[in-house]
C-alpha cells in the first residue's frame, strides 16, 4: 500500500515510517519540518488547503493515497499555552480526517492517548486494568484526543467503507530512552501513567496490525508493553496507589495496569520490547 504518515518525523513516527517501509509499503511523509528526500514533503496540517491538496496528490511523491496514519500533534501539555495545544491539535486533526474523507481514503489509523483515559489520575480510575471503556480527559491535551475520537466515531457513519482505528498510546519510550527506568524501584515512579510504558517500535507495530486488520468502522485500543515499568509487583502497585479501586482480575506478577487485552486479541498484538529483557 501506498500510506501517508503524518508528523513523520516525530518519535512514534519515524518508528511507524521505518516499520512500515520494512513490511514492503510505500511511505509519503507529511510534517511541518524535515529533511527534504523522496518520502517527505513539508506540510503545514493546520492549512486545511494544504492537507486536502496534499492528500490528492503531490507531483513527484504520489498521485493517490492508499491508508492514513495521523500521529501529528502538539504532544504534550506544557509546550504552549493550553488553549494553544487544544486549538491546535482540534484543528489538524479535523483537517487531515476530513480531507482524507474528501480524497476518499478509507483505512485510517492515528495516535490517541493515555490522555483520553484519566491521566495523570488523580481522582482514581474506576477499576484495574484500566481498559477502553473508559474515557476521561482532565487537561486540554486530553480533552482534544477525547473530543477526536468522538469526532471519528462520527465520520464512519458517512462513509460505510471507511475503517478509523485510534490508538491510545502511552508514554512512548524511544532506543535511547530508558535512563529513567533506574528509577523502576521507586513507588512513585510512573504513577500518573498506571505504571505503563511502551517501546516506540511495539508503538509502531500496533499501528501496522491496526492497518492491516482494521474493519469499517470506528475501534479504540490502548497501547502498552506488557509489563510495568517497576521491580514492584502490580498487585502491590494497585492496592498502593488506589486503595478500593476494584481489580477484576489476578494479576500476573509485574502485568500491566493498562489493559492491551483488546489489542491483543483482536489485533494480535504482542509487545517485543521489554525494558527487563534489555
Amino acid at each position: 500500500m501506498r500510506i501517508a504518515v503524518t508528523g513523520c518525523n516525530g518519535k512514534i513516527g519515524r518508528a511507524v515510517t521505518a516499520r512500515l517501509r520494512e513490511d514492503g509499503h510505500d511511505v509519503v511523509g507529511f510534517d511541518v519540518d524535515g529533511a527534504r528526500g523522496a518520502g517527505f514533503t513539508r506540510v503545514d496540517l493546520r492549512d486545511y488547503g494544504q492537507t486536502l491538496d496534499a492528500l490528492l496528490g503531490v507531483t513527484f511523491r504520489h498521485d493517490g493515497i492508499d491508508a492514513l496514519v495521523h500521529l501529528a500533534a502538539i504532544p504534550v501539555n506544557g509546550l504552549v499555552p493550553d488553549a494553544t495545544t487544544f486549538h491546535h491539535n482540534m484543528a489538524v486533526t479535523f483537517n487531515v480526517l476530513h480531507g482524507a474523507h474528501r480524497a476518499g481514503i478509507t483505512r485510517i489509523v492515528y495516535a490517541s492517548s493515555i490522555n483520553a483515559m484519566g491521566f495523570p489520575f488523580e481522582e482514581p480510575p474506576p477499576y484495574l486494568p484500566l481498559d477502553e471503556g473508559y474515557t476521561a480527559a482532565n487537561n486540554t491535551y486530553g480533552l482534544g484526543k477525547a473530543m477526536e475520537e468522538t469526532m471519528a466515531g462520527q465520520l464512519v457513519r458517512w462513509e460505510p467503507e471507511l475503517s478509523i482505528t485510534a490508538l491510545r498510546f502511552t508514554n512512548v519510550v524511544g532506543e535511547d530512552d530508558y535512563g529513567s527506568f533506574t528509577r523502576a524501584g521507586e513507588l512513585d515512579y510512573r504513577r500518573d501513567l498506571l505504571g505503563s510504558y511502551v517501546d516506540a517500535r511495539d508503538a509502531a507495530l500496533a499501528v501496522a496490525l491496526s492497518l492491516e486488520k482494521g474493519a469499517p468502522g470506528f475501534e479504540v485500543y490502548a497501547v502498552a508493553a506488557s509489563d510495568t515499568g517497576l521491580t514492584i509487583p502490580s498487585a502491590e502497585l494497585a492496592a498502593a496507589w488506589f486503595p478500593g479501586v476494584p481489580v477484576r482480575k489476578e494479576l500476573g506478577e509485574f502485568e500491566t495496569l493498562l489493559s492491551i487485552d483488546k489489542a491483543a486479541e483482536r489485533l494480535g498484538y504482542v509487545p517485543q520490547h521489554l525494558w527487563r529483557e534489555r
